[in-house]
């Protein structure tokens, strides 16, 4: 084998390997005690009752990024209407 395949297996392991990572953080369940949930509600409660009764589900890490992602638009859209 010559030295540009060993580079091309090489990337691909490391791909591989940061997709692995990525999916596991993503994936990693909500670890919160029902107490901290309580409170986050209660944080989130001038946001809106939607956004407050979010914080007291289960959610994983890429459940949380999406919902902050799709509020951060719906921020943007209020905004620009003006």
């Amino acid at each position: 084998m010559s030295q540009s395949q060993f580079r091309g297996i090489g990337a691909i392991l490391v791909l591989i390997a940061l997709g692995l990572i990525a999916w596991s953080i993503l994936t990693i369940p909500d670890q919160r005690s029902t107490g901290e949930k309580i409170g986050d509600a209660v944080d989130a409660l001038p946001q809106g009752l939607d956004k407050a009764a979010r914080q007291l589900e289960d959610r994983t890490t890429g459940e949380k990024l999406g919902d902050a992602v799709k509020d951060a638009g719906e921020d943007i859209k209020r905004q620009t209407d003006r």
